[in-house]
């Protein structure tokens, strides 16, 4: 996200010299901030989703993960106080609390029908006065289990009124839906050996009163409980002008990515 700027700068950079090439006159009006905007939409989402596992494991099974919530700056609990479900947790970050660099405040409301690892329980994420890394994070999460096997688990994760308002002032709105199955780790009794995959969905971007993307998976996207980041995969950008890939890497837990188009590589860093 440090490097948003820069990377918009080279957008900006290389659509003058479209232009210039082309005389697409078109492409002076291009926006191509939702792209980068995505991305950092996605690391609050995969960041919200590992919380609510890690209160999951912690919470309702009595177990401890490597790196708990507790043990840092945010205080859990749970309202009303009581052994039968729907359960709702409240996970507060203050008015700031960094882990692995990434700074978090505010609150997120998580609700559990049943155990996350029951099939057909729901899991809801929501966000009060929530903002990661200065970006304010807004709407709903809902990570249904719909697992047929047992040796894959596997849920439907729905994002519904999503707001992301970066440290500019740029509203965001983002909505979608995708197919999340656990590849690793599911016979062990620790999260951190955990590996979930997203093999299928789509999801919309849109600036508030302008330009809107669709980002839908295009090669399988992996996600190690014990990395922040998103760390292999590609997704498939699609807008009127805009028809390239956002590359995540090749397995490597870091905050680098690159988006493609025309075969010309724009690194960036979420």
């Amino acid at each position: 996200m440090k490097n948003r700027s820069s990377l918009l700068f080279a957008f900006a950079f290389t659509f003058f010299s479209f232009i210039s090439c082309t005389k697409e006159d078109s492409l002076a009006a291009t926006d191509n901030s939702p792209v980068v905007a995505s991305a950092s939409i996605d690391l609050v989402n995969e960041l919200d989703i590992k919380t609510g596992n890690q209160i999951s494991f912690e919470k309702l099974t009595g177990k401890q993960t490597g790196k708990s919530l507790t043990a840092s700056c945010a205080t859990v609990t749970v309202d009303p106080v009581t052994s039968a479900f729907p359960k709702t947790f409240y996970i507060d970050f203050g008015t700031g609390c960094t882990t692995n660099g990434i700074t978090r405040k505010g609150k997120l409301k998580v609700t559990f029908s049943n155990y996350i690892t029951q099939t057909g329980s729901i899991m809801t994420i929501e966000r009060v006065n929530y903002y990661v890394n200065g970006n304010k994070a807004e709407g709903k999460i809902e990570y249904k289990n719909t697992t047929v096997s047992a040796n894959t688990p596997q849920w439907t994760r729905t994002v519904t009124n999503g707001i992301f308002t970066d440290t500019k002032g740029e509203v965001y709105l983002n909505s979608g839906t995708h197919t999340i199955k656990q590849t690793a780790g599911v016979s062990t009794l620790t999260l951190d050996d955990n590996t979930y995959e997203m093999t299928e969905g789509t999801h919309s971007v849109s600036k508030q009163n302008g330009a809107k993307i669709t980002l839908t998976v295009l090669e399988t996207l992996v996600k190690n409980y014990n990395c922040d980041y998103v760390s292999k995969g590609k997704l498939k950008v699609e807008s009127v002008l805009l028809n390239g890939t956002i590359d995540y890497g090749n397995g490597d837990c870091d905050k680098d990515a690159a988006y493609t188009q025309n075969g010309i590589v724009f690194p960036f860093t979420m």
